[in-house]
C-alpha cells in the first residue's frame, strides 16, 4: 500500500492466467488489494482466441472493449462489442468472449458481488484453451455462441 492509502497495481505485474484460454490477469481482487465487494482485471485476446464459456452464479459481471473488437454469447446468442462499448452480463447467463477480428482485443472486467467462497465464483461450462476456428462469426463451436 502506497503513502496515501491507496492500492496500486500494474498489469505487467500480475502473472497472465490462462486456463480459460486467452491471457486473463485479475489487478484489483481480494488477493491482490483485500477488497470485499467484487473484482476487476483485464483480458488479452490475440486474432482467433477465446475466453471459454462459463457463468457467474453470484457476480454480475461488466466488460468493457478497451482495444479491438470482440464476439460475446450470452446463452448461445452472439453480440458484438467493439473499442468504447460496454456489455452488461447477468447473474447465472452463459457467456465467451470470441476474438475473430485479424487484430488483438483488450477487455476491461469487473465482477461483483463476490461469491461466498472463491470455488463457488466461476462455472466453466466447456474447456478452456481451445482456440475458436478462423475468423469471422462462423467460427463458434457448434451449439455454442458466448
Amino acid at each position: 500500500m502506497s503513502e496515501s492509502g491507496r492500492h496500486l497495481v500494474a498489469a505487467r505485474d500480475v502473472p497472465a492466467d490462462r486456463r480459460r484460454g486467452a491471457e486473463l490477469r485479475v489487478l484489483l481482487g481480494p488477493r491482490t488489494v483485500g477488497s470485499t465487494s467484487g473484482f476487476m482485471g483485464v483480458a488479452h485476446l490475440a486474432p482467433g482466441e477465446r475466453i471459454a464459456e462459463h457463468y457467474h452464479p453470484y457476480s454480475e459481471e461488466f466488460l468493457y472493449v478497451a482495444r479491438g473488437a470482440l464476439v460475446v454469447d450470452l446463452d448461445d446468442t452472439p453480440v458484438p462489442v467493439g473499442a468504447g462499448e460496454a456489455l452488461y452480463v447477468p447473474v447465472n447467463v452463459r457467456h465467451r468472449l470470441r476474438n475473430v477480428a485479424a487484430e488483438p482485443a483488450e477487455v476491461v472486467f469487473h465482477l461483483g458481488p463476490l461469491a461466498p467462497r472463491p470455488e463457488l465464483g466461476h462455472v466453466d461450462t466447456e474447456p478452456g484453451a481451445a482456440p475458436v476456428r478462423g475468423p469471422g462469426p462462423s467460427n463458434a463451436p457448434a451449439g455454442a455462441a458466448p
